[in-house]
């Protein structure tokens, strides 16, 4: 039960923040994009990715019985409460300033939600360096599509 609901909680954020920016692909394809800026189908892909990684370090911390584990699985479901946000705001509402300095706000959360997670299962940490990377890759679009489409 416990595994089950380790992979299905992200997989669940992310497939609710998908349905309610649903239909604005479209829009988002309209924007002037960064360079190196993938095209839309990646997304989806990427972030089913994540959500799995991601669900597999919280249920290794979980399962460690560590002392430490309360704290880290908090900064973990934090992180997901902010993960949820930012698509609203960058796809549904189209603040992308706003939606900029969210994600950097989700990029401390997550690093420090790797960090907690490393002292507890080096592996969980590990598991949550991809999700890092593309974070900071995020940021970047993000800031691009922002100060591209003033």
């Amino acid at each position: 039960r416990m595994k089950i609901f380790s992979f299905t909680l992200p997989l669940a954020v992310g497939g609710l923040a998908a349905w309610l920016t649903m239909g604005t692909m479209s829009q988002y394809a309209a924007l002037v994009q960064p360079p190196l800026a993938p095209p839309a189908w990646i997304f989806p892909i990427a972030w089913t990715i994540l959500y799995v990684l991601m669900g597999w370090a919280s249920l290794r911390v979980r399962q460690s019985g560590s002392p430490e584990r309360s704290n880290a699985l908090a900064l973990y479901y934090t992180q997901l409460a902010v993960n949820f946000v930012w698509p609203l705001l960058f796809f549904r509402v189209g603040l992308y300033g706003t939606a900029f300095w969210w994600l950097i706000l989700l990029l401390a959360l997550v690093l420090v939600t790797a960090r907690a997670f490393y002292r507890i299962d080096k592996q969980a940490g590990w598991l949550l360096v991809p999700y890092l990377v593309w974070l900071v890759y995020a940021a970047y679009l993000n800031a691009g599509v922002w100060f591209l489409n003033k």
